[in-house]
């Protein structure tokens, strides 16, 4: 019975140090996060930025571009932790999982085509495309998106679907 009793002590002491280390482990991989750089994004050539934040337009490039090539990490890594990500659901993104898990979510990619600056919000429209991984943008393709958008210190802080964006005439379902 002693035994089994430190046994169970030291299990449970082992444990509480194992946790420890996870959750150093955790806070460690969080402050060696590296923001993105938006910097070599281009903005589309086309693309009615007018007044529009330009580090925000910049920000919202560089994601829609990453996406757009099938780099979920990239992407995700443009979310700050935590942000607050909308499109059908709330969504808290407190973790580079997190982040990942909502990027992957989005059956398309994007392309900008507008932005415009309303109060801290950017409000952008993409034109929805095909993106490697994942599967099929289906009849969205070729239709536009509009999401409004924060961005704080060059990383998202809410990612904000707006909208029910029209569908162009050949992509319309028919019933």
């Amino acid at each position: 019975m002693v035994v089994a009793f430190f046994l169970a002590l030291i299990g449970a002491g082992c444990g509480q140090d194992e946790g420890s280390e996870t959750a150093a482990e955790e806070r460690e991989a969080l402050a060696e996060r590296v923001a993105p750089s938006a910097e070599e994004a281009t903005i589309p050539e086309g693309a009615d930025v007018g007044d529009a934040d330009p580090e925000a337009v910049q920000v919202i490039a560089a994601w829609s571009q990453a996406l757009s090539s099938g780099d979920i990490e990239a992407a995700a890594a443009f979310f700050k932790l935590p942000s607050v990500a909308e499109n059908g659901f709330r969504l808290t993104i407190d973790t580079d999982a997190d982040a990942a898990t909502f990027n992957r979510s989005l059956p398309c990619g994007a392309e900008l085509t507008a932005a415009e600056s309303i109060d801290d919000y950017t409000l952008a429209t993409f034109e929805l495309t095909e993106r490697p991984g994942a599967g099929s943008c289906g009849s969205g393709t070729g239709a536009t998106g509009s999401t409004a958008f924060v961005i704080e210190d060059g990383l998202i802080t809410e990612w904000r679907r707006i909208g029910n964006p029209p569908v162009p005439e050949g992509n319309r379902a028919t019933t």
